[in-house]
């Protein structure tokens, strides 16, 4: 498990004063590259190892607002590994406050040709070892 803090910043919140829904998935993304860093491969590594993750499926629910200068926990657990895909599950808190949930499905992409591939064997074998890892210290982007 891996945890990333972000503060929500003022450009990011709607005329509701609400963080706005389209952000959550930029959350996500500095997230899962946040835990990718922490898992040992930053991700230019990664790129350059012959991983490109592209998500292909995105589920989130949103259970309540964030707000500005709100400090968010985004906790990062890897669900599964396959041959060419990877599944993270997010989990968004503010204090004891459960914000949003976010399930995310990543395939490793051939970006030339459109095309999944297999993960290498080390970032697979990286991602299996996450999936009962040990917390992480949280980083702030």
């Amino acid at each position: 498990m891996f945890v990333h803090a972000h503060r929500v910043r003022n450009h990011e919140v709607d005329t509701q004063g609400f963080l706005f829904n389209s952000r959550y998935l930029e959350l996500a993304d500095v997230a899962m590259t946040e835990f990718f860093r922490d898992i040992g491969w930053p991700y230019e590594k990664l790129v350059e190892g012959g991983t490109d993750p592209s998500v292909v499926s995105a589920q989130l629910t949103f259970l309540s607002p964030a707000r500005f200068d709100d400090d968010l926990q985004v906790t990062v657990k890897c669900r599964r590994v396959g041959t060419s895909s990877f599944q993270l599950d997010m989990s968004v808190r503010h204090d004891e406050t459960k914000i949003a949930d976010i399930e995310l499905v990543y395939a490793n992409v051939d970006a030339e040709v459109a095309r999944s591939r297999p993960l290498p064997d080390d970032v697979a074998q990286a991602l299996r070892d996450a999936v009962d890892g040990k917390p992480s210290k949280p980083r702030r982007e």
